[in-house]
């Protein structure tokens, strides 16, 4: 399967720390390796990701927080935006809606990754947590046509700027599997700089599991999937 060629400049939009080292990770440090930009925003800090009595959201924001720009440097990313909405309580809101836009004309990707906001199952045991689906909504809303339409928040002070393509990982329908046999190790050690999430447990086992499941589908040893929609 031939792959599209490498955006020059690339913006990740996610709801939490960690959330794309789960999913998208490999391809993002493969691109980057061959020179792709990739600006990273997350909606929230994670802030509310523990099940320990006694911490506090402060605490966590800035424990994830340096956790993920630890992962950021394993797979090359040029840098991380904290949008600091609350943890669980993510809504596609017009607000973040702007704040996307915002980041979207600043940084000017050619393309943008985000998750499927129509997905609420994975298999028979995993509920899709609803910032997930929050995020994914507000970037796509953001991307067409907002992003690029000059009387739609003006006073950012920034010019309008249209997304030529669009990956959503983790998606319904998939149309396209990159291969990650290169960067399937990065993407492990990445994961692993999350430890307020998985403590001692061993991420590579599972992440391999899933790319070797993935790449089956189209005879590679190691994949990602997306949904890629080119707009123009």
């Amino acid at each position: 399967m031939e792959e599209p060629v490498t955006p020059e400049r690339a913006l990740v939009v996610a709801a939490h720390p960690d959330d794309v080292e789960f999913t998208c990770a490999g391809t993002l440090a493969k691109w980057a390796r061959r020179g792709c930009r990739i600006a990273l925003v997350l909606c929230t800090s994670g802030d509310a990701g523990t099940e320990e009595a006694g911490r506090s959201r402060e605490e966590m924001a800035h424990i994830r927080e340096e956790e993920q720009k630890a992962a950021a440097r394993v797979l090359g990313l040029e840098e991380v935006v904290f949008l600091r909405y609350p943890d669980g309580l993510l809504q596609p809101t017009l607000e973040l809606r702007r704040e996307l836009i915002r980041e979207i004309r600043r940084f000017r990707p050619q393309a943008l990754v985000c998750g499927d906001p129509s997905a609420y199952f994975y298999g028979e045991d995993y509920i899709n947590h609803p910032d997930h689906r929050a995020a994914a909504q507000a970037a796509l809303e953001a991307v067409s046509p907002a992003a690029g339409m000059p009387l739609i928040f003006p006073e950012l002070g920034l010019p309008p700027h249209r997304v030529q393509e669009v990956y959503i990982y983790e998606a319904a329908q998939p149309n396209l599997w990159i291969n990650i046999e290169e960067t399937i190790a990065l993407k492990i050690e990445a994961l692993r700089c999350h430890r307020s999430q998985i403590g001692d447990w061993d991420p590579g086992p599972t992440l391999r599991a899933w790319a070797a499941r993935e790449g089956r589908a189209v005879g590679l040893h190691y994949a990602e999937a997306f949904r890629r929609m080119r707009l123009g």
